[in-house]
């Protein structure tokens, strides 16, 4: 699946629409700590980027914000009917939340070692296996990858380097900074905040050390590495041994390095180092002897004493250092929150089939809000009420809209528009239905869904009401005064046999 940041697939909003929708519930301020796009900068790393040129919204004036809808997996794999994909493609909570989905029905990873996070600007999981495991959008990072200095990992350290952790989700329940009360056991997120915090935390070792600097490449002019050849010392500055080290299989910063060296020119070399420079192998052979335990002060004074060059301010690249070492996640305070029991254990475990699944939580409706939730995520119309569904339809889903203005501009082009549609849901079951924005995007529906559609569209342009009538196969789309506007064949089968659109 690619990762999408095309803004315009599910539409556009403005932030004063949002925050008038959660008026007299969320309260601006508190919305701001948890959301870049209304307001949240984290710390300097976000002050220094434009928050809005980051994810592309620079192009559109006002406060016009997306409305970046997590995709269901049926969603996310229809991308490929859409022009220029080639594969499934979703944001990152979609990608996220896909991921441990896979991870408990495909590696059989029990839910118990499982949890979401989510930061203003991402979603991960972490995974509580050997030192621990972090997908990060299409990434799979375990700890060693986190300290490794590489690009790649650069790109999956930075949400918890720089944000909070707004929410944290696992069977037993969620803990959200914007709430007072969290259903999540205690003792459960008392046991993942240790573990988070062990994974994102290492000794400063000799290789630690040459990986920070693999990731610091303004520390690079003041360093060399020491080989040797012909019994006499050579040295070449770190620059450019990271720069072979991309195309080697060996590395600068482990037992590895001489095989290295000995695939650099000889005129790459010089005999001695710069007089400013620091000799790396002496500093790792310093640490090797005389460990430096970063969490003592004593210890890092050692430390800086070596650092002291003119090339180098010490006291910036030892700080930076214990940065890479050592990242305290900032999750949200247990001791503010309320802990809240009495849902219902899951009881989901691997091996279990499809069906098992569905039946065990239909089982936990009455018993674990979750799990009476889930249907309507699902978009289950034979266990749930139309109206949540409807009122969803009508109020967001702008892409169909906007769309069918544009190459629709008159009612009967329209209706030929969405006839001329594949007949085929992206939901496989009879009683799930896919949202307009669905249907319009990848081309295609059942019939009822195309009626939704229809609908939705007639009653942005109009402001009148109209509704879907169901039965013997078939969908209709009636006007108010109960004149038919399009009927479809369809093989849904709902809870409801008439569906008010616009009401």
């Amino acid at each position: 699946y690619a990762f999408n940041l095309d803004l315009d697939t599910w539409g556009m909003t403005t932030k004063e629409r949002e925050l008038a929708r959660f008026e007299g519930i969320v309260d601006p301020a508190t919305l701001a700590q948890s959301n870049a796009l209304f307001g949240y900068e984290g710390d300097k790393y976000y002050f220094d980027i434009d928050i809005r040129r980051h994810f592309g919204l620079d192009k559109y004036e006002g406060n016009v914000i997306p409305y970046w809808k997590t995709e269901t997996i049926e969603a996310m794999t229809a991308f490929d009917r859409r022009p220029g994909y080639t594969t499934g493609a979703g944001e990152c909570v979609s990608l996220s939340t896909l991921y441990a989905a896979a991870l408990f029905v495909v590696l059989g990873i029990p839910l118990r070692d499982i949890y979401l996070m989510a930061t203003p600007l991402h979603s991960q999981n972490f995974i509580d296996i050997a030192d621990g495991i972090v997908t990060n959008n299409r990434r799979i990072v375990t700890k060693t990858m986190w300290f490794n200095g590489t690009a790649i990992s650069g790109q999956a350290r930075r949400s918890m380097e720089h944000e909070r952790i707004t929410l944290v989700a696992h069977e037993t329940g969620t803990i959200h900074i914007m709430y007072p009360e969290a259903t999540i056991a205690p003792e459960v997120f008392a046991d993942f905040s240790a573990k988070l915090a062990a994974y994102l935390s290492t000794p400063l070792t000799p290789e630690m050390l040459g990986n920070f600097l693999r990731q610091s490449p303004e520390s690079h002019r003041c360093f060399v590495v020491r080989g040797e050849r012909n019994g006499a010392a050579i040295f070449l500055p770190l620059a450019r041994a990271f720069q072979y080290e991309r195309d080697s299989s060996y590395k600068v910063t482990d037992a590895t390095l001489p095989k290295l060296l000995e695939e650099v020119e000889q005129e790459e070399f010089t005999g001695k180092p710069c007089e400013r420079c620091i000799v790396l192998n002496d500093l790792q052979a310093y640490l090797a002897e005389q460990p430096v335990d970063i969490h003592a002060p004593a210890d890092v004074q050692r430390l800086l004493a070596r650092f002291k060059t003119a090339c180098l301010n010490a006291e910036q690249a030892v700080s930076s250092l214990i940065d890479f070492c050592h990242v305290v996640p900032k999750l949200p305070d247990a001791s503010a929150k309320r802990f809240v029991g009495g849902q219902a254990p899951l009881g989901l475990e691997p091996g279990m089939t499809r069906e098992q699944v569905i039946a065990r939580i239909e089982s936990l409706r009455e018993t674990n809000e979750y799990c009476r939730l889930a249907f309507y995520a699902w978009r289950d119309l034979s266990r749930t009420e139309a109206a949540p569904f409807l009122k969803a339809a009508v109020e967001r889903n702008p892409v169909c809209i906007v769309g069918a203005a544009a190459q629709c501009p008159d009612d009967d082009s329209l209706v030929a528009r969405v006839r001329a549609m594949d007949g085929v849901s992206i939901y496989e079951e009879p009683q799930r239905l896919a949202q307009p924005d669905e249907v319009w995007n990848f081309a295609t529906g059942d019939g009822l869904e195309r009626a939704i559609l229809l609908g939705v569209v007639l009653h942005a342009r109009h402001g009148a009401a109209y509704r879907v009538e169901t039965g013997d196969g078939r969908a209709r789309l009636v006007d108010a005064g109960g004149g038919e506007v399009a009927a479809f064949e369809t093989a849904k089968r709902i809870r409801d046999a008439v569906l008010s659109i616009g009401n």
